[in-house]
């Protein structure tokens, strides 16, 4: 089964993404940099997300991203899922910290409960038969709304699909962007494109020690 392994940001200066994302989020191996200079303008087709478990956490992390250099596209507030905010880093991916508890359960922590890579799609219905023939498994499906990618019980990153106008406006930006979406999947098997110019090549291997 193809699945999604690791996701590389490219990013102007490698060195400061990672100073940024280490301080804002505590982020390791979960997600990769490459430095790049392809051009780039407006939304780049995909969002990050982040969820926690209770308020406190949300309100932390955004914090902490914000004291690290990242600006707010939306306040973290109640909504009728849940809580939370999106804010965008100095390279100019945008994070999205949410949880669907509204009241807290104890003293915040920097737990994060799971990392979704949102990709803005044309349409969601040609995608998710793309990936599909690519090997991926669904595992929710909306309609032509959303849909999930089974992952391992261990993926860094879990895989979903989600209508582009739809995605740029549940986090506060225009959905007009042009130039590289500055971002490459990595995946099981081999390299392709999917139809809204997502790269994807194979991950890279880990060593494991003896």
């Amino acid at each position: 089964m193809t699945s999604l392994a690791s996701v590389t940001l490219e990013v102007a200066d490698a060195t400061a993404a990672d100073r940024f994302y280490s301080a804002a989020f505590g982020l390791g191996s979960q997600v990769r940099l490459r430095a790049c200079e392809t051009p780039t303008a407006g939304f780049r087709g995909f969002t990050m997300s982040i969820t926690v478990s209770q308020p406190a956490d949300v309100d932390g992390f955004i914090a902490s991203a914000l004291e690290a250099g990242a600006t707010t596209l939306k306040p973290a507030s109640k909504s009728l899922w849940g809580y939370g905010g999106v804010v965008q880093a100095p390279d100019g991916t945008i994070w999205k910290l949410a949880t669907s508890s509204k009241k807290n359960t104890g003293p915040a922590t920097r737990k994060i409960d799971q990392l979704v890579l949102l990709l803005g799609v044309e349409d969601v219905k040609a995608s998710k038969q793309f990936y599909v023939e690519q090997g991926l498994s669904v595992a929710k499906s909306f309609g032509g709304k959303y849909v999930e990618f089974a992952s391992a019980d261990d993926a860094p990153v879990k895989l979903a699909l989600y209508k582009r106008r739809g995605l740029a406006k549940d986090v506060g930006v225009s959905e007009d962007g042009s130039g590289s979406h500055r971002i490459v999947l990595g995946g099981t098997t081999g390299a392709f494109t999917d139809p809204d110019g997502f790269a994807w090549e194979p991950a890279p291997v880990t060593s494991t020690p003896a």
